[in-house]
């Protein structure tokens, strides 16, 4: 068992204030994997002054300075890499293969296109030509409470993290207590990439211990957070008082519309990509909109990936769906199941229980559900897991307005060979992203949602935007 109860605060590992034990549970087995502390006020306290001393140095520091510091960590990263896959796939389920490629990989590719955006970014611009002696000057915006997820640890913890260094913040991070082991190892990336004492400080703690001491502390200038939506909104009240800046990434429910004449793969790989790290993606494809004219083949398309989609441990090599993240997360997800079945919902694959042949762990059976109505709870709710909820429809109009009655705005997809189609039904889509034919939205771009799927953007230059505040200076000195 991993005995990691310290916390990474002021450049040094320091031990709690106070007894706190946690225990880290390993999903594929249900047993105690690592041990960690659940910090108080005194550590928050005690994390956020050491960032506040840093501040002075590191916000004046030269760009220059800065991507060296990047290219380091990016560096001492990657030779890491199969620590940090085998901590997240003991610590959450993610397959071991999945965790080494998509996991780990995640984090790379945003630290790397971090690097790429801090190179070109200008701190310091001229207003317009029109004012020449005005200047628009980009400043960090200060003091950063970085809360970060189980489902991603290191594309959160790198969306977060790195954009906050890049800008001249400092920070505390406080990653899920469910899944630490990854962010520790992460905090020990950052002490051997030679980051300043004080500038990245890291401590564990549950979302109404820590995370809430963080939202609510006065020497706190931005709270960015992922989780769930309810989650964001106490966050949102509680930093209410001190008026820091707040930044959401919440919950999704996205609509994947396909109509008659999408591609013959649409069905699969939509499909594939909702039960993708076991449906726990909150831009995961849940609600599948199918014309009528191909509804049927849709539905035995996808119940026939379900069937085929192998579950197994984490620690097995290959291409198959580990554990859900725990015990809470399981039983949510049956109680969803039910309630598909109570609101006559015609379940087509998977359902309750385990899947056969497995007798522990945190495993859900692929599941999938047509003759779905929208209204229905498995269609409005966030449930997590790998649970598709397949709805038909008739005419561009219906599936528009099927789409967007949700109260999340996170990511819609849309497969259609109609290249003006896909472009009309993108600008009417209330979503911070649309995804077409599923082609993956480009290095770069911006991640983020509307409504109750939050605000704010992370990713390339807008990710860095975030943690930056905008000067207005005239009389310039040309």
């Amino acid at each position: 068992m991993l005995d990691k109860r310290e916390f990474y605060i002021n450049g040094q590992w320091t031990a709690p204030n106070q007894t706190n034990n946690f225990n880290v549970i390993d999903p594929s087995t249900e047993q105690i994997c690592g041990v960690i502390s659940l910090g108080d006020q005194v550590d928050t306290d005690a994390a956020v002054a050491a960032a506040n001393v840093a501040f002075e140095n590191w916000s004046r520091s030269f760009k220059e300075e800065r991507i060296a510091l990047l290219e380091r960590i990016l560096d001492c990263y990657n030779k890491r890499s199969n620590d940090i896959a085998q901590a997240i796939s003991l610590e959450m389920g993610a397959p071991i293969d999945m965790a080494k490629k998509q996991q780990v990989g995640a984090g790379a590719w945003h630290i790397n296109g971090f690097i790429h955006t801090l190179k070109s970014f200008e701190f310091d611009q001229m207003l317009g030509a029109h004012a020449p002696n005005d200047r628009i000057l980009y400043e960090p915006v200060g003091i950063c409470g970085l809360i970060t997820p189980w489902n991603w640890p290191m594309n959160q913890i790198t969306l977060k993290v790195i954009p906050a260094l890049a800008a001249g913040c400092t920070m505390v991070l406080k990653p899920s207590e469910i899944a630490p082991l990854s962010a520790m190892l992460f905090a020990q990336i950052m002490h051997d990439a030679g980051t300043p004492a004080g500038v990245f400080n890291m401590l564990n703690g549950s979302g109404v211990g820590v995370g809430a001491q963080l939202s609510g502390h006065p020497d706190i200038d931005m709270i960015s957070f992922t989780g769930s939506t309810r989650a964001g909104t106490e966050i949102s009240k509680n930093a209410a008082a001190s008026h820091k800046r707040v930044h959401l990434e919440l919950g999704g429910k996205g609509a994947n519309i396909i109509f008659s004449d999408a591609d013959k793969q649409a069905a699969k790989r939509s499909t594939l990509h909702c039960f993708n790290n076991t449906g726990q993606s909150c831009n995961a494809p849940t609600r599948m909109l199918v014309q009528r004219e191909i509804y049927d083949d849709c539905i035995a398309i996808a119940t026939a990936v379900a069937n085929n989609h192998e579950v197994a441990p984490a620690s097995k090599s290959g291409n198959h769906a580990g554990p859900v993240v725990s015990r809470a997360q399981f039983d949510k997800i049956q109680a969803y199941i039910q309630a598909g079945l109570d609101e006559g919902a015609r379940l087509v694959a998977g359902g309750l229980g385990l899947p056969e042949g497995i007798e522990s762990g945190f495993f859900v059976r692929p599941t999938v559900f047509a003759d779905v109505s929208n209204n229905m709870k498995i269609a409005r709710d966030e449930i997590f897991g790998p649970v598709l909820s397949i709805i038909p429809f008739d005419t561009e109009e219906e599936a528009v307005r099927i789409a967007n009655d949700t109260p999340y705005g996170l990511t819609n997809y849309l497969h259609s060979e109609d290249g003006e189609k896909r472009n009309r039904i993108a600008r009417r889509l209330r979503s911070g992203m649309v995804e077409m034919n599923g082609q993956a939205r480009g290095a770069g771009s911006p991640f983020g949602g509307i409504k109750a799927s939050g605000n704010g953007r992370e990713g390339g230059v807008w990710g860095l935007q975030e943690f930056l505040e905008v000067k207005s200076v005239s009389g310039w000195a040309v």
